[in-house]
Order: C-alpha cells, then structure tokens, then sequence
C-alpha cells in the first residue's frame, strides 16, 4: 500500500448525486463496497472486487487517481467520508496507522459517514496494540472492525490471489466476509478479536525484510567477486539457497528498475514496529534490528522512495546493473 498525505489534502472531484462519480444507481446495497486508498495493492484491490461484481467507491489522496478508476467502471468520491456514506464496508489500503486515522477521523473522515452495522477493513501494517484500540473505539460508534493485514503484492493483489492475515468478532466477518474472500486467494481468521492479524503480519514482515537484506547482501558479494550478475539469479533461483524475496526482488536489481512497488522507508517503518513489539517483552531480534539498519542506512542515503531492493545500494565498491542503454551505478 503506498499513499502519501492522506488527511491532509482532499482531493477535488466534480460531484453528482451521494457526492460520487462514476454511475448511475449510487444508492447503498450489499453489492457496494468501499476502498481507500489506491496504491500499488489497493488499486488491485478495487480493480479485482470490481471484476467480481461490486459496485467500488474510491477516493485517494492523489489529484486524478480516483478519476481514473471511475473511468474503467468505478466510482469516483471526493473524501472517505463520502466513500463511507456508500458502502457498508469500507476497505482502507493505507500506509500506516497514522494515515488510518486520518481515514477514519480526519477532516472527511469515514467514521462520522458509516452506518451502525457497517465494517470497516483495515488492510495497513499496524503495532497490534494500535489495532486492538481501533476496535474498541469503533465499537463505540457501533461500527464492526476487521483487523487485516494484507500480503502478497500488487500483483496478487490485481489477480485476487493476495493473502490476508485478519481477526475480528464473528459479528464483523457475517458482515464482510464475502467481500474479503472476494479480495483475496487465501483469508487467513486468526482470531475473534483484533490484534492476531497484525501480530502474524509483523512476523511476516519480520522474514520479508531479512529476506531482502539477505538477498541483496548475497547479489552485492557476488558483483563485488566479479560473478556475473545473471548467471548467479539463474543458478540461485533453482537452488536451495533461493527465496521467493530473492527471486523476485533480485530481478529489480538485474533489471537496473527501483520503481517503487515496495520502497525501502516501508521497511524502515515495518521492521521498526517488529523491534518495538519484540522490545516490549525484552525478546531479542538480532537479524530484524540488522536488516533495520540496513532499510535505514538506504534512507538516509536518499533512496527512501526507490524500490525496497535498493538496499543493495548501501553497499560499496560494486557496479550494479543499468537499465538497458544506461551505464552502469
């Protein structure tokens, strides 16, 4: 999920009836669903509920994002709110929790709009503890929560074949159930309460970012020793030592394209809430604070917003490969 400033721009949008664009019967049904948020998974998100019958609200931060959509089938909404007053589940794909509570109690904030009895599905990695409140604030209001952390990228997120890690009361999976199943391969219900989805996301998050320090650690050797650069993603990828963030993170480096599709500050914010997770009961993590400091070292040396594979960056003394037509870094 990546969307920048959401809270602190709405973006404008001409408005027809209920305030949306993009079709004719806006009033609310069990058929309409709201999606927040249109990065790299949570357009494929909409695009997949969509293909599979829903009618999906958006709005994004972004001038033109939501537009765009409204122009392949969607509807396009000026503010959560206004995708609030639609749905009766409201799916925010954000970034983190800061940006979540911009969605749901900022200016044009989707909790003041939602019904008593609608859900609202939070796809962001989050500190459990964040989440456990959310619910508990949201239940005041008489709004079901659902706890679910996504996986898998923008491609499995487009395909419908994403994996989502949720917990929520039985009460919040009647109501949004069939639209999660509609969003993803594998729905994963850890738990009857939240918190267990993002417990379970941030140990996923744990392994991806080592991953991924380990695999651009294992290509930079290799480039420093002069091994050539394909040779060794081919005998590797068809190897034990392969992995699925080095089989597909390592093609970005061949490739010489570090376009965002995962950037390297969400590292540093992903693996930041495992070592104060794991801090608070004194747990020891010494590859995940490791792999820390390499997403930070990255940042800091001014790749925050390039793809998370250039963490291979940090390391000197190595020729990387270019782009075609480009030399190389």
């Amino acid at each position: 999920a990546t969307i920048a400033g959401f809270g602190a721009r709405i973006p404008t949008v001409v408005r027809a009836s209920f305030f949306c664009r993009g079709g004719k019967d806006l009033h609310m049904n069990e058929r309409t669903v709201g999606v927040i948020g249109l990065g790299a998974m949570g357009l494929g998100i909409a695009r997949t509920l969509r293909q599979r019958g829903y009618r999906v609200h958006v709005c994004d931060a972004r001038d033109g994002v939501a537009t765009a959509f409204a122009a392949e089938g969607g509807v396009a909404c000026a503010s959560p709110a206004e995708v609030a007053a639609q749905a009766r589940v409201v799916v925010s794909v954000v970034v983190n929790a800061v940006q979540t509570e911009q969605v749901l109690f900022g200016p044009h904030g989707a909790a003041a709009a939602m019904s008593p009895g609608s859900v609202f599905v939070m796809c962001s990695t989050v500190d459990p503890n964040w989440s456990i409140a959310l619910e508990a604030r949201l239940a005041r209001q008489g709004i079901l929560y659902v706890d679910a952390p996504i996986s898998g990228g923008a491609v499995r997120a487009a395909s419908g074949e994403m994996t989502m890690m949720t917990a929520a009361t039985p009460t919040a999976y009647a109501a949004a159930g069939e639209v999660l199943e509609a969003m993803a391969g594998k729905v994963y219900r850890l738990g009857d309460r939240a918190g267990a989805g993002s417990q379970v996301k941030i140990i996923n998050q744990l392994l991806a970012g080592v991953h991924i320090a380990a695999a651009a650690e294992a290509m930079a050797l290799g480039l420093r020793e002069g091994v050539d650069p394909a040779a060794l993603y081919e005998v590797i990828t068809h190897s034990a030592g392969n992995s699925w963030m080095f089989e597909n993170r390592m093609a970005h480096v061949l490739a010489g394209d570090y376009t965002p599709l995962s950037a390297v500050d969400i590292f540093v914010k992903d693996l930041g809430l495992v070592l104060d997770t794991a801090r608070a009961s004194k747990f020891p993590l010494p590859l995940a604070a490791t792999a820390h400091q390499m997403f930070m070292q990255a940042s800091s040396a001014g790749h925050a917003q390039e793809d998370d594979s250039a963490v291979i960056k940090i390391f000197p003394g190595i020729r990387l490969p270019a782009p075609a037509g480009k030399e190389g870094a």
